[in-house]
C-alpha cells in the first residue's frame, strides 16, 4: 500500500516537460583536472579492450566478448557527471563501463577469463560482472533487458527517497526492442528518476540504423511518452558532461526521466567473431582521424599546456602496467573450483 501510495503521487495528469531539448549552449570545458582524469579513464578503457582483444585472439577468453573501443566518451563523460548514490545499469559491451565506475581491472579481466578472482567468481563471464560497492548493476546478455531493470533501480529509488539517479546504457539496436517502451510509460508515469543513454555507434550487430530504424533520431523515443529527449556528440567527453549534468539534475529534481542520444562510434565488428564487412576501412579511418575521443582530448590538454607528451608517455606506461598486471592475473589465477557450480543459485 506505501507504494503505491508514493507512485500515486506522481499523478499521471500532472504538467509534462516539453519534448524539445534542454538547451544545451557552448560546450564548457572540463578544467585541467577533470580533462586530465578524463584522458586518463578513457586511455584505460582503450587498452583495456585491446589487451582483452588480444587474450581472446590467444584462447584465454572464451564465448562472447564486445569491445568498447571508440565509445569510451560516453561512459567517462556521463561518470564525471555523477554523485554517490547513483546507479549504472548496461547490456553486455560493458567492460568499460566497470572501469569507468571504478572497480579493479584485475577483477574485471580475471572474469574474463574464467577466474576464481573474477567479479562474478569466474561464472558470469564478459556479460555478466556486478559490483554493488561501484553502484554497477550489471551487464545483461539479453537485449534491452537492463532498460526494465533501470527503471526498476529508479522505482527503488524514488520509493526510498535517497536522490539517486540511475543511468541505463543500451544501444540503437535495443531501442527497437519492446520492454524498452513500457519501461518508458512506467517511468514517465511515475517520473522516476532515470536517464535512458542510447549509445547509437550506427550498427545494430551489422546493420546500419537507417536500415532498421524508421526514426533515426533516436532521442524523440521517448515523445508518445512525454519524455524529453536530445542528441550528443558522444565522441566529446565535454559535451557528454555538459549533457549528463543538466539532465543528471533534472531528474534528481522529480522531473522524471529523460533521454540522452549519444552518437558515437565502435571501431571493432560487434564483437570479437564479427569481421565487420558491413562497412569500408575508410568509413572507420575516418572517424579515426577526426572524430577519436581520446585523440581530441589529447589535442586538447596540450594546446592549454596542462600537459606535455613526455608527460602523455609517463601516462600511457602507468596504464599498460596496469592493463599488463591485470592481463597477467588473469592468466594465472586458478579456476574455480567445480563446487562453485551449486553456489548463487536461486532455489
Amino acid at each position: 500500500m506505501a507504494s503505491q501510495k508514493k507512485v500515486a503521487e506522481a499523478s499521471p495528469t500532472a504538467p509534462r516537460p516539453s519534448i524539445l531539448p534542454l538547451d544545451a549552449g557552448p560546450v564548457p570545458d572540463l578544467g585541467r583536472d577533470a580533462d586530465l582524469k578524463a584522458f586518463r579513464d578513457m586511455l584505460l578503457i582503450r587498452r583495456f579492450e585491446e589487451k582483452a582483444g588480444q587474450l581472446y585472439g590467444m584462447g584465454l577468453i572464451g564465448g562472447f566478448c564486445h569491445l568498447y573501443i571508440g565509445q569510451e566518451a560516453v561512459v567517462v563523460g556521463m561518470q564525471l557527471a555523477m554523485q554517490e548514490g547513483d546507479q549504472v545499469i548496461t547490456g553486455y559491451r560493458d567492460h568499460g563501463h566497470m572501469l569507468a565506475c571504478g572497480m579493479d581491472p584485475k577483477g574485471v579481466m580475471a572474469e574474463l577469463t574464467g577466474r576464481r578472482g573474477g567479479y562474478s567468481k569466474g561464472k558470469g563471464g564478459s556479460m555478466h560482472m556486478f559490483s554493488r560497492e561501484k553502484g554497477f548493476f550489471g551487464g545483461h546478455g539479453i537485449v534491452g533487458a537492463q532498460v526494465s531493470l533501470g527503471t526498476g533501480l529508479a522505482f527503488a529509488n524514488r520509493y526510498r527517497e535517497n536522490g539517486g539517479v540511475c543511468l541505463a546504457y543500451f544501444g540503437d539496436g535495443a531501442a527497437n526492442q519492446g520492454q524498452v517502451y513500457e519501461s518508458f510509460n512506467m517511468a514517465a508515469l511515475w517520473k522516476l528518476p532515470v536517464v535512458y543513454i542510447i549509445e547509437n555507434n550506427r550498427y545494430a550487430m551489422g546493420t546500419s540504423v537507417s536500415r532498421a530504424t524508421s526514426q533515426p533520431d533516436l532521442s524523440k523515443r521517448g515523445a508518445s511518452f512525454n519524455i524529453p529527449g536530445e542528441l550528443v556528440d558522444g565522441m566529446d567527453v565535454r559535451a557528454v558532461k555538459a549533457a549528463g549534468d543538466r539532465v543528471l539534475d533534472y531528474c534528481r529534481s522529480g522531473q522524471g526521466p529523460y533521454i540522452l542520444e549519444m552518437k558515437t562510434y565502435r571501431y571493432r565488428g560487434h564483437s570479437m567473431s564479427d569481421p565487420a564487412k558491413y562497412r569500408t576501412r575508410e568509413e572507420v579511418e575516418k572517424v579515426r582521424v577526426e572524430s577519436d575521443p581520446i585523440e581530441q582530448s589529447r589535442a586538447r590538454i596540450l594546446a592549454n599546456g596542462w600537459a606535455d607528451e613526455d608527460a602523455f608517455k609517463r601516462m600511457d606506461a602507468e596504464v599498460r602496467k596496469i592493463v599488463n598486471e591485470a592481463a597477467e592475473f588473469a592468466t594465472y589465477d586458478p579456476e574455480p573450483d567445480p563446487s562453485e557450480l551449486y553456489t548463487d543459485i536461486l532455489r
